[in-house]
């Protein structure tokens, strides 16, 4: 019997000695063996954002300390340096009880294991076929390969449990530090939990550390096996380390969540997928700014909270103008509980905030700052319901302060002279979606050039950047750079600069945006030092939108703010919610706050420590180019002086604006305040047509229209959640008419 088995071993073992010439190194590793999370990174390219995707960072050996290398070849392969890549002991007792019917057992050295885990083709299943075939592999690697690359695969591989594939993963997961840093008791400790990982995370998780230390004190023993003198006194100085708490941190929590949001989204639409990104390791650098993404959530959420209205919501986006950046943003307090992404997708009505595209048509069009347009209203235009003001400022008004003003019937008479496709290629070239901009027009015709249109904050933030940035245009972006964990670049920044207007037209443009913050609707609006500043203010009908964008030359910044509450049943009141279980939100007015007000504060307070410690830079000097084309007489001159304006668009009462000079100087309070465009200076509603839209029910504002755009990446309805911040209503959409007709509540600008 005996001699039977033994020669049945012998020919077992003569036919791997015939098999091994056959058999190459695997080409091809296993997926799950070099399968890493990717890191997204904050602009320094240091700072991390997330880990998504396996927990593993594959390290070279140079960074692996030779007392880690140590631990591991004392808990499971001591003889690793010497020996020739399996172990004959080994494979004899495995094949010894494979053959006569017994368990299946390991017999594995390192060089084994690591081919076992690494390489495509080898199973983990206990067969006498599965051994053969690593054997042959592991003799193979044992000659090719030298013991570092060895070692380094095993290390980069193995699973050692807190989902922690690889060493580098795993001295973050147990002990909050890279692998360069760990200390030999740690090494000991992570080599010792290899054996049975998801064994020794169920007794730890209840405080059973008896299994973890036995197997900490078997590794410190072997190290002293392996090198005495290097390791020896281990035996009686090391103690079994303080391990760092489970990793119990949501990734997507907070602020975070946003930003992974959007930058997992354009990368998808550059070719890498959420797939690829969990899975093959890479390093991408974002363009936000850690101090500037918390000073945009200190400001938003601070201005929120001394309103105390729950349901009301602010959006914010600031871009670098000079590369289309995308700094910071606030989208909501919390993405695990709004998940849409507020500031890329909750297109609102851009209200009076649009009107600078139609003086840049203007200006393009070779007319001068110095024409005269009309500046009282109502002024009737094809396709048009009647366009008013909510102040009088006289039959003509010159266009920097028609700017400033923000007067409606300027605006939409410009905007009928120099035809409405050109400003709709001006706010296209911006950065303006095109199909909400087709959409403004089909819909509301000339008051598509009073804010009629659908913007998001990021939309307005970039496109304003082309007032500062001499004419040119970058799209908005959030990732600079990915590149592989090996450091090689895989996508380089996108966007390429695109002129869109003159230089003489930014400037002037630019100009005529000063008069607004220096004695318009946002008069007194200024930043410490005297910095330069430009901006434009933004309030639709009933205020149910209300905006501000403005920027420096080196930022550019919009705050967007709106109302939604939950959509009830009318018969039962019961809250109506979505697919999803998500109330379905419903846009109601803000109150009292308007464009100058607490959007123009939360802007105000932003740039403040956004542009904390940046050099004051000047505008470029306004050309005044162009010709005067005026649209009505111009005005004989007064004798005497004309007294201060009366408020203006967004001027009111805004919770915001005690002691505040960003906000306005209070509400004519006549009825005369009109719809979404601004003022100019003309009658209110009627008592025949409360609404003022002459009967028309898409220019009725009632919440029910508009669009959300994209759903903000993950599928969910993005309700209003706990944070509420949800803007996915779409807020007044089509409705509202800013500009179209006058409503009862004050318009803004």
């Amino acid at each position: 019997m005996v001699a039977g088995v033994t020669v049945l071993v012998a020919g077992v073992f003569g036919m791997i000695m015939v098999a091994y010439a056959n058999t190459p190194l695997p080409d091809e590793t296993q997926d799950q063996a070099i399968e890493q999370g990717s890191i997204i990174y904050y602009r320094d390219g240091k700072t991390e954002i997330a880990r998504l995707g396996t927990k593993r960072e594959i390290v070279d050996i140079s960074r692996i300390p030779r007392h880690v290398q140590d631990a591991f070849i004392a808990a499971e392969n001591r003889t690793f340096r010497t020996d020739p890549g399996i172990s004959v002991s080994g494979i004899t007792r495995a094949v010894w009880s494979t053959v006569t019917g017994q368990q299946v057992q390991g017999g594995s050295t390192i060089t084994q294991e690591m081919a076992r885990g690494y390489y495509d083709g080898l199973s983990q299943e206990r067969t006498i076929q599965r051994k053969v075939k690593e054997i042959f592999v592991a003799i193979r690697a044992g000659k090719e390969m030298s013991k570092d690359e060895i070692l380094a695969n095993y290390l980069n591989t193995i699973y050692f449990g807190r989902g922690a594939d690889g060493i580098q993963a795993a001295a973050q997961a147990f002990f909050d530090r890279d692998v360069e840093k760990l200390t030999p008791a740690q090494a000991a400790y992570l080599a010792g939990r290899i054996q049975s990982p998801d064994a020794f995370d169920a007794a730890e998780a209840k405080k059973n550390f008896a299994p973890t230390k036995e197997r900490f004190a078997y590794v410190i023993d072997g190290m002293g096996v392996v090198d005495p003198a290097k390791y020896g006194s281990l035996r009686t100085t090391a103690k079994f380390p303080k391990l760092a708490r489970p990793d119990k941190k949501e990734t997507l929590k907070g602020i975070n969540g946003y930003m992974v949001d959007i930058v997992q989204r354009e990368l998808e639409r550059r070719g890498i997928t959420r797939e690829r990104l969990r899975a093959e390791g890479y390093r991408v650098t974002t363009t936000f700014d850690k101090r500037l993404m918390r000073a945009a959530k200190k400001t938003v959420e601070s201005n929120l909270d001394a309103i105390g209205d729950k349901n009301i919501r602010a959006n914010m986006a600031a871009v670098d103008p000079r590369n289309g950046r995308v700094i910071a943003f606030y989208s909501g307090r919390d993405y695990l509980k709004s998940f849409t992404n507020n500031a890329f997708d909750a297109n609102k009505q851009a209200a009076s905030a649009f009107k600078p595209y139609v003086l840049a048509a203007w200006l393009e069009s070779g007319y001068s700052l110095k024409s005269f347009v009309s500046g009282k209203g109502p002024v009737t235009l094809p396709g048009t319901k009647p366009i008013r003001n909510s102040h009088d400022v006289g039959a003509a008004v010159q266009i920097d302060k028609a700017t400033a003003q923000s007067v409606n019937t300027a605006f939409a008479t410009m905007a009928q002279e120099v035809g409405l496709e050109e400003v709709e290629k001006i706010a296209e070239g911006a950065g303006i979606d095109k199909k909400d901009l087709a959409l403004a027009i089909k819909d509301h015709a000339y008051g598509m050039s009073i804010g009629a249109g659908l913007v998001t904050p990021v939309e307005q933030a970039a496109g304003y950047g082309i007032f500062a940035n001499g004419g040119v245009h970058h799209d908005a972006h959030v990732v600079i750079s990915v590149k592989a964990y090996t450091g090689k670049t895989v996508l380089q920044e996108a966007g390429k600069p695109a002129t869109v207007i003159s230089p003489d037209t930014a400037a002037d443009a630019t100009y005529a945006m000063q008069q607004v913050v220096k004695n318009g609707t946002a008069a007194g609006t200024a930043l410490p030092g005297g910095r330069p500043i430009a901006g434009k203010t933004g309030t639709n009908n009933e205020n149910k939108e209300a905006w501000f964008v403005g920027y420096a030359p080196q930022l550019s910044a919009a705050v967007g703010m709106y109302k939604e509450v939950p959509q009830r049943n009318p018969k039962t009141k019961k809250i109506l919610k979505d697919a999803n279980g998500y109330p379905l939100p419903k846009e109601v007015s803000l109150g009292n706050i308007q464009g100058a007000g607490t959007p123009t504060k939360i802007w105000r307070d932003f740039m403040t420590l956004a542009m904390e410690g940046k050099p004051v830079e000047p505008f470029p000097a306004p050309a005044f180019a162009g010709e005067p084309h005026n649209l009505v007489n111009k005005p004989e001159p007064k004798p005497t002086k004309e007294p201060d304006e009366p408020g203006g668009d967004d001027f009111g009462t805004d919770p915001a604006c005690p002691g505040d000079p960003s906000c306005g100087a209070g509400d004519p309070g006549d009825g005369t305040v009109d719809d979404g465009g601004d003022d100019g200076g003309d009658t209110g509603t009627s008592d025949e047509d409360p609404l003022g839209d002459d009967g028309d029910p898409t220019l009725n504002d009632n919440g029910d229209s508009g669009s959300t755009g994209d759903s903000g990446g993950t599928g969910d309805s993005g309700g209003t959640g706990d944070s509420g911040d949800t803007g996915d209503s779409g807020g007044t959409g089509d409705s509202g008419g800013t500009g179209t007709a006058p409503t009862s509540g004050p318009q803004g600008g």
